[in-house]
């Protein structure tokens, strides 16, 4: 058997604020923004309910700069990455674990596409450092 493991995340869900973009120390552009996903559901009497999964997203270099420009409270959005946890200190020195998504693509749905700047496709695509060819999304 092999030691290979699949490490994949595909999600469709609404930003819960503005997509956040900064520049590391080397230059690279970095954006951080959360997505709500809503999961409906039945309770104990038959009920219609539904439960939002927050999860957090970073995305880097083209993707990032692509998120700064599109991803704005509200709008949906579908994310395809992997997931990565990374343990950091606070500012008052408590040391956190935080678990989120890498982001390698991204589009954002719905009307938002319709206002997509002409150079960037509306579509984000990283491998690792390097931005990779634009492809449909299978749907």
């Amino acid at each position: 058997m092999s030691n290979v493991g699949v490490n994949k995340v595909i999600l469709i869900g609404n930003a819960g604020r503005d997509a956040e973009v900064r520049a590391t120390s080397l230059g690279k552009s970095v954006a951080n923004f959360s997505l709500a996903i809503n999961e409906p559901f039945r309770d104990k009497n038959n009920g219609n309910r539904q439960r939002v999964e927050w999860v957090r997203c970073v995305a880097w270099n083209k993707a990032a700069e692509i998120a700064g420009k599109l991803i704005t409270k509200g709008k949906q959005v579908f994310v395809e990455g992997r997931l990565q946890t990374r343990q950091f200190e606070d500012q008052q020195g408590t040391n956190r674990t935080v678990t989120e998504v890498v982001v390698t693509s991204l589009r954002v749905l719905g009307r938002a596409a319709n206002q997509i700047p002409k150079d960037h496709g509306g579509d984000a695509r990283t491998n690792g450092s390097h931005d990779a060819e634009d492809d449909a999304i299978p749907f």
